[in-house]
């Protein structure tokens, strides 16, 4: 098997009358002492590459993790044999004079606005190298894939390409998982949006895609570059900013028009003159409204008490004719349990009970759009969560009925969450020179976020939001990690040398000056029997 077996080799070997699947992690080595080795049963195929397997350990160290779920990402989604012979491609000289700049520097921040193409800094990119390019989704790689190909570049699109990937000399592209993607002539990386949160893996360990395509350019001397229309505080304290011209910056962000809901009559609800003004004007009209369901919030109209669950008294919102407890899951009639009344009213509207009032309102058809809907109908008016910025394809106005929720939630990184939204709303409506707008609904219309996006010029936001982190010993000044669990109380127990808040909510919140104290904190403490969760760098805190 000497052939066919390297660092990486996907194998199965005999363990408890099992054929157990595994990686060769090292090769003609002595084993410890104790140890006895089993033969391999089977070689399966082709893995990550020994420079993948080293990452893997280090991304294993740096969120408290396990090597072999790392592994798993960066093997290929079905057993490769043979690769593809190498071929050589002609590579041309950069075009682009920014371009050139950011690829002269280990690392780059390079700021585009929202809805300007970003395509020519790719294409230019990958012309001077064979890169490794990473975007936000499965539809924007495959498009990205597209559209490289039709110039002639040879792209290989994960994971289906692996093979071709790893025969070399391709352009690699693809979602959050190509990080590990492999790329034995690796020139370049490029990370398209890197401010959005879908490159952080929700389970643990929690990796993220920026990070680790960064220390993998590092590690090959290569060039990264971190695009995207608003730097965070993290990408502020990793690498030099590249702005775009302040005439290119500002057309590539539509007007953005902020409603001061402040002196409105609070019988108006959701609905400013603003808005209504743009249902009724014909144009297309997306709205958004971060809450599901009927009804969010309610209360008797009899005795005023607000419709709490039976079980653990946390608030219910309405879900047709039920009220459902979204901490819990219990559900009971729409009755009140103080005083037995059935008449509740709503304090606080969802996306189903805001479509009705709407469609009578503009008296157009209106459609509701979610993170379980199917697909978006072809009306003049859509409402919904997040999830319709994502499913719309464009629009000539998009309203944040309650941006509020957005500017305000209790998280250190709401102004990044809340800022990323006004960027894909501006991507929906278009450049500044088609017309379209941009309205938010606010009672704190001088936040620095909304700023940001009226002056299309992010950066004031980026270093104001760095500094107040900083003061408040917050990331990226501080290195953070959350764990929970049954286990959690044990683990903690064993944690050494950094600070330890909690419990809350049986979550333990650890801190630390850097990431490598924190790191080693973590991986120094035993691990106690039981569920364990740990989050490092987690986004909800």
């Amino acid at each position: 098997m000497d052939a066919d077996v390297r660092v990486g080799t996907l194998v199965r070997v005999e363990l408890h009358g099992r054929r157990v699947r595994g990686w060769v992690v090292a090769d003609d080595v002595e084993p410890p002492a104790g140890v006895q080795l089993r033969p391999i049963a089977k070689v399966t195929g082709r893995g990550p590459s020994a420079e993948l397997v080293a990452l893997a350990h280090w991304a294993a160290w740096r969120w408290a993790g396990r090597p072999a779920q790392l592994l798993h990402t960066a093997s290929p989604p079905v057993a490769v044999r043979e690769l593809a012979s190498r071929t050589a491609r002609a590579i041309a000289a950069t075009a682009s004079e920014l371009t050139a700049e950011a690829l002269a520097r280990p690392r780059s921040v390079v700021r585009i606005a929202p809805a300007a193409d970003r395509y020519p800094l790719l294409a230019a990119v990958a012309r001077a190298r064979d890169a490794l390019v990473l975007a936000p989704s499965v539809e924007s790689a495959g498009r990205l894939a597209a559209r490289l190909r039709r110039d002639g570049l040879p792209v290989a699109l994960m994971p289906h390409d692996w093979a071709a990937a790893a025969g070399g000399s391709h352009v690699v592209v693809g979602t959050r998982a190509a990080a590990w993607a492999p790329a034995p002539t690796l020139g370049a990386v490029v990370v398209l949006d890197a401010h959005d949160e879908v490159y952080q893996e929700e389970r643990a360990p929690t990796w993220n895609a920026w990070v680790v395509a960064a220390q993998r350019a590092a590690r090959a001397g290569v060039p990264c570059l971190l695009v995207t229309p608003c730097p965070t505080p993290d990408h502020l304290a990793w690498g030099p900013v590249f702005p775009p011209s302040r005439a290119d910056e500002r057309e590539g962000w539509p007007v953005v028009e902020v409603i001061d809901r402040r002196a409105d009559d609070p019988r108006t609800g959701l609905f400013s003159d603003r808005l209504v003004a743009a249902l009724r004007s014909g144009e297309r009209v997306v709205c958004v409204l971060n809450r599901k369901g009927r009804a969010r919030l309610l209360a008797c109209t009899a005795c005023g008490e607000l419709a709490r669950c039976d079980v653990c008294g946390a608030s219910v919102s309405q879900d047709a004719q039920t009220l459902r407890c979204a901490h819990c899951g219990a559900t009971r009639p729409l009755v009140c349990a103080s005083c037995g009344s059935t008449r509740l009213k709503t304090l606080r509207a969802g996306v189903t009970r805001v479509r009705e009032e709407l469609e009578a309102l503009a008296g157009r058809s209106v459609s509701e759009v979610t993170g379980d809907s199917a697909a978006v109908p072809d009306t003049p008016i859509v409402v919904g969560t997040e999830a319709v910025l994502h499913r719309v394809r464009n629009a000539g106005v998009v309203a944040f009925l309650d941006f509020d929720q957005e500017l305000l939630a209790p998280r250190y990184r709401a102004g990044d969450e809340a800022l990323a939204l006004l960027v894909r709303a501006a991507r929906l409506v278009g450049p500044r020179r088609n017309g379209g707008r941009v309205l938010v609904q606010t009672r704190v219309p001088a936040h620095d976020v909304l700023d940001a996006a009226v002056s299309a010029d992010p950066s004031a936001w980026a270093a104001g939001e760095a500094t107040r982190r900083t003061e408040l010993g917050l990331p990226p000044a501080t290195a953070m990690a959350v764990v929970s669990g049954e286990a959690a109380g044990a683990f903690v127990a064993g944690v050494a040398g950094i600070d330890v808040q909690g419990p809350a909510d049986g979550r333990y919140r650890l801190r630390a000056p850097d990431h490598a104290t924190l790191c080693d904190a973590l991986a120094a403490a035993p691990r106690p029997p039981g569920r364990l969760r740990i989050e490092v760098d987690p986004l909800r805190v």
